[in-house]
């Protein structure tokens, strides 16, 4: 078979590529013969048309030489050819130290732009928040950091992770919006690492925060971020304290282990879990925990009253206009809704709600209650509950047991879920005693198939409980929603259906899919990922809320509960919110809010209104419900 000739035009590619390939000198040399090629042209062509130029050969060469030398700097000497010859390696000289000099500039400045793009430089500054890690967390509780900081004149935030710079900046600046005051710095690097911490200057910070990653080995991640920063910071005489979260109990030991005694361990999982029960047999709680853990709105204080000590604890409950207290801080541990003859003593802190830390300010309030206007008669009863449970990840075994521990008796549980043995195995497995009489039962279905909530009377279930499956690895972080939006839809349709709106409990993880879900305004949807950013955030300011929260947040013991105002107040009766803390006081409780039924579903609070000052008045109607720090419903004996 005859050999195929190659084209000339295809073999003078090659040996141009071949010569190229040879290093910087050939390309060198390419480079000058292509401005020869087209200088010395060029320049010709330009004496030959110039009216001015010499008549003669020679002296028109000459006039193309000096054209040519000036536009490529080669000086253009004329004279003898020692004399050109030195012209042009002097000038060639020159172009060499030139373009060396600005090489080294450009390469310089160029390394320099990318270490600052690569986040390798160390942060230099005083008493800043450091974040450790990436995850949806990130952005709740950076943005709660900026409104938290936004009275001060300045503030830094550092966020390290093992992410690029610049990605971080954009995600934060999309999400996070304006800062205000606050300065966010973004270094880059493995958390892992101690060497890499001292970039976000843990030493010198007031706060470290150590975020979980939503993957499967995110606590042990912890640990090991927790055990570098204590590598990072040995031989500090005053450590920051740290704020860290894990997902599984198992690992809440040692991550406190190497967190140190100052710092603070949160169970996302268990905390979630705990706040979607409470919401469940609490319609609106979400709500007001969502008010007390973001800095938009009031917070819990802790606040010294030199006046107020040796008063009874009742006392003290109307002696802040515009301020809720809740409890007491003795000897470091909390005091939550004491009996109220509980003494304050000189050196406890109040716990207070507040707008700010400067606006807890003393004052009695006691010429606003009207005894005329409070209820006198027995507590709503407590009754059973039906509750349905919809879905199943890996918080939900642990609301199964906060329902059991919390079961009134005769109630019902039931669960839905199409997990087979194992889900009925982790159903049936508990350490939490069952409540006197509570029923719990298992049906397997798909909770995205109609067939299957059609088999369940819905109509008849207090509140229902909608979760999504644990994201898959490889899966889009937001992709447990699709399922439970699929769920809340049909639930939607049975609802149009019977014609009775079920108080529905939604868990998502994406705080956009929010207003993709079809829930009326005001439903309790708990953003797990925000939920713990929030609460992170709360306690960074001031690490002693942590055991506040924990006692809140608790299985059992004191707690935000919701009541009928009818058991304070009488309905349609007009009175001060004082009249409220007075008649709650009377009852062992804490009165912090309210809400309203009539607006639930036109303010911008849902009818939710926390911490209002005692000396507001209004209409109190039969729906309305009054928010209160008390314990269980069945120790309180009340619904």
């Amino acid at each position: 078979m005859a050999q195929r000739r190659t084209p000339w035009g295809e073999r003078a590619r090659y040996w141009f590529d071949s010569t190229l390939a040879r290093g910087a000198s050939a390309l060198v040399g390419w480079m000058a013969l292509l401005c020869l090629a087209v200088v010395v042209p060029a320049s010709a062509l330009v004496v030959w048309t110039d009216p001015d130029a010499p008549k003669a050969l020679p002296d028109r060469l000459v006039q193309v030489w000096l054209l040519t030398g000036q536009t490529l700097r080669l000086g253009g000497t004329t004279g003898t050819p020692l004399r050109v010859t030195m012209s042009v390696l002097l000038a060639l000289v020159a172009l060499l130290y030139v373009s060396t000099l600005v090489g080294l500039i450009t390469t310089a400045l160029t390394e320099r732009l990318t270490a600052l793009r690569r986040g390798r430089s160390t942060v230099l500054e005083q008493g800043h928040v450091v974040v450790l890690g990436w995850s949806e967390q990130v952005f709740t509780v950076v943005s709660e950091l900026v409104a938290a900081n936004a009275n001060q004149r300045r503030a830094a935030v550092a966020v390290l992770a093992d992410r690029d710079k610049t990605a971080m900046e954009e995600a934060l600046g999309t999400k996070v919006g304006p800062l205000g005051r606050t300065r966010l710095i973004c270094r880059s690097g493995p958390t892992t690492d101690p060497a890499v911490l001292t970039l976000a200057s843990p030493a010198t910070a007031g706060v470290v925060l150590v975020l979980p990653r939503d993957e499967p080995d995110a606590d042990a991640e912890v640990v090991k971020t927790l055990l570098a920063l204590r590598a990072a910071l040995a031989g500090v005489k005053n450590p920051p304290p740290v704020v860290a979260a894990v997902r599984d109990d198992r690992y809440r030991l040692a991550a406190g282990l190497a967190a140190g005694p100052e710092g603070v361990v949160l169970e996302s999982d268990t905390v979630t879990a705990r706040l979607i029960v409470q919401a469940a047999r609490g319609p609106g709680l979400s709500l007001v925990h969502q008010e007390l853990l973001d800095f938009a709105g009031d917070e819990f204080y802790l606040v010294r009253e030199a006046s107020l000590a040796g008063r009874p604890f009742g006392d003290v409950l109307l002696s802040y206009p515009t301020s809720s207290v809740v409890g007491l801080v003795r000897g470091g541990a909390p005091l939550l809704n004491p009996p109220p003859q509980t003494t304050v003593a000189e050196d406890d802190a109040l716990i207070v709600i507040s707008r700010d830390d400067d606006t807890a300010w003393p004052g009695e309030c006691g010429q606003w209650v009207e005894k005329a206007a409070m209820a006198s008669g027995p507590a709503t009863p407590a009754r059973p509950e039906r509750v349905l449970l919809l879905g199943w990840n890996r918080r939900a075994p642990l609301m199964v047991d906060q329902l059991r521990r919390r079961a009134r008796p005769g109630s019902v549980v039931d669960v839905v879920a199409d997990g087979g043995e194992g889900t009925a195995r982790q159903v049936g497995d508990s350490d939490a005693p069952d409540g006197a009489g509570l029923t719990l039962t298992l049906h397997q279905g798909d909770v995205t198939r109609p067939e299957t909530l059609r088999r369940l009377d819905v109509r008849s279930y207090d509140s229902v409980i909608v979760v999504g499956e644990d994201r898959a690895p490889g899966r889009p972080p937001d992709d447990p929603d699709n399922r439970t939006l699929v769920t809340l839809l049909l639930l939607r349709q049975l609802e149009e259906l019977s014609g009775r709106e079920l108080p529905v409990v939604t868990e998502l993880v994406d705080d956009r899919n929010r207003a993709l879900a079809p829930l009326g305004p005001g439903a309790d949807v708990i953003i797990s990922g925000k939920l713990i950013g929030l609460l992170m955030a709360q306690i960074s300011q001031n690490r002693h809320l942590a055991a506040v929260f924990e006692e809140l947040f608790s299985a059992d013991g004191t707690g935000i509960r919701l009541r009928p105002a009818g058991d304070y107040v009488l309905p349609g009766c007009e009175t001060a919110f004082a009249t409220v803390v007075a008649a709650a006081r009377g009852r062992g409780e804490c009165a912090i809010g309210y809400r309203s039924h009539d607006d639930a579903a036109t303010s911008p609070g849902y009818g939710v209104r926390v911490n209002p000052p005692k000396a507001e008045r209004r209409r109190w109607a039969a729906g309305d419900e009054v928010i209160v720090v008390g314990t269980d419903d069945r120790a309180a004996g009340t619904g």
